[in-house]
């Protein structure tokens, strides 16, 4: 047995959205987006032990920080 409600939900006449898209790739704008973005950030998971004394990113920053002050730059 069809489910008739689900196929009349898809020929909704509310639909906005077209089979097809065609792109005049020849006329591309900028990305007036991109200058918000700050700078790149890189997503690092804490195991479970270390995110309990680390709650913020800030705090993980600063024990890394002190940790690089420590190492030797001929070593970096």
């Amino acid at each position: 047995m069809k489910n008739s409600q689900a196929s009349e939900s898809h020929n909704n006449a509310d639909d906005d959205l077209l089979p097809e898209y065609n792109f005049d790739y020849r006329k591309p704008l900028p990305n007036r987006f991109a200058s918000q973005q700050e700078k790149a950030s890189l997503t690092v998971t804490l195991d479970a032990d270390v995110a309990e004394i680390f709650k913020t990113s800030e705090a993980v920053n600063n024990a890394l920080r002190a940790l690089l002050s420590a190492i030797p730059k001929t070593e970096r």
